[in-house]
């Protein structure tokens, strides 16, 4: 299966990978002016909740606003119409920006233990093995996280995108699309995961010796070119890494206070379960960007390889190493 490239107005912010070289030299500013604002995209409500919850929002010189999305698709969209100054994403929106000509530039990374997904099976379908996806019907989404995640899935099983059946779907459509038997197999995230499997009568997933086979979370935060062309605006990115840094670190030293406020409190899920969802996502880690340029060209290849992408890309273009030193400082205490 040839899987198509479709994104439109792909040059609707008229920057291209070159024009960054025009600030991306210029040293990164110091102390946040008075009345700087950032605008930045959240997911799930989980970026807002984690720095109000660690007490990072409250050392930020800026004052943040939060706008809530699911998907790297929406995120990107708004950050094409020039709404957005920085976004929490999955691994895969900086390729999608990249390949359509755009500067979104990732300014901080957190790794984890665990995968960031789970491949959840429809009810009275059992899948044992990886191998085992051979002629399913697979959930994707092109330009999320997800979709390297399910490409890795089948590159471990030794299967191509012409062995199963891709059904494109919105990330918030995947949990009805496979609880009602619209696809085999879904890739989910939390809290979507948990409510699927403890809610829907015959519900199940590849077991987890099988997620061990797929690689770690990788997420990314990355900014707009007119955000890190602006001194004041860089400062206060600048200053929000590392207050992210933190705070991911806060959650990971803090796992039933994050499962009361995020997964309890907000998600509603029972409080075991809740729980469980906090324990699931693993030790943080926060490596330079010069560290990711080889595993991000990783990830280029295999979406290129499976016919995912116009051209093939350079992983080093989608990086600002200038805060390389800021993630430094941040982790070296």
């Amino acid at each position: 299966m040839t899987i198509h490239w479709s994104i439109k107005g792909l040059l609707a912010l008229g920057m291209t990978v070159a024009a960054a070289a025009s600030w991306a030299s210029e040293p990164l500013g110091g102390e946040v002016p008075a009345g700087t604002t950032l605008t930045v995209a959240d997911q799930n409500e989980v970026l807002r909740t984690l720095m109000e919850a660690s007490g990072e929002a409250d050392k930020l010189g800026s004052e943040v606003t939060y706008a809530n999305f699911l998907g790297g698709p929406a995120i990107l969209e708004a950050f094409r119409a020039g709404a957005l100054d920085l976004a929490v994403v999955g691994n895969t929106p900086p390729i999608q920006a990249h390949a359509s000509g755009l500067v979104l530039p990732i300014v901080g990374a957190v790794t984890t233990t665990e995968v960031d997904y789970h491949l959840a099976v429809r009810p009275g379908l059992q899948i044992d093995r990886l191998e085992d996806l051979k002629g399913k019907k697979l959930s994707y989404a092109e330009g999320t996280g997800r979709q390297p995640f399910i490409l890795n899935a089948l590159k471990v099983a030794g299967l191509t995108p012409e062995d199963v059946q891709f059904v494109g779907l919105k990330a918030a459509d995947m949990p009805d699309a496979v609880r009602a038997g619209q696809v085999d197999v879904a890739v989910l995230n939390e809290p979507h995961y948990s409510r699927y499997i403890k809610t829907f009568p015959g519900a199940s997933a590849l077991p987890e010796a099988e997620h061990d086979r797929l690689p770690r979370t990788l997420s990314y935060l990355y900014a707009s070119p007119e955000a890190l062309a602006d001194p004041g605006k860089t400062a206060a990115i600048a200053q929000f890494v590392r207050g992210w840094i933190d705070a991911n670190r806060w959650r990971s030293e803090h796992t039933q206070e994050w499962a009361d406020t995020y997964y309890i409190g907000l998600q509603r899920l029972p409080p075991e379960e809740g729980l469980a969802a906090a324990q699931a996502e693993g030790e943080p880690s926060f490596p330079t960007l010069s560290e990711l340029v080889e595993t991000q060209q990783g990830l280029i290849d295999v979406i290129h390889a499976a016919g995912g992408l116009p051209r093939h890309l350079d992983a080093s273009e989608e990086f600002d190493f200038r805060f390389d030193a800021v993630i430094a400082a941040a982790t070296d205490r």
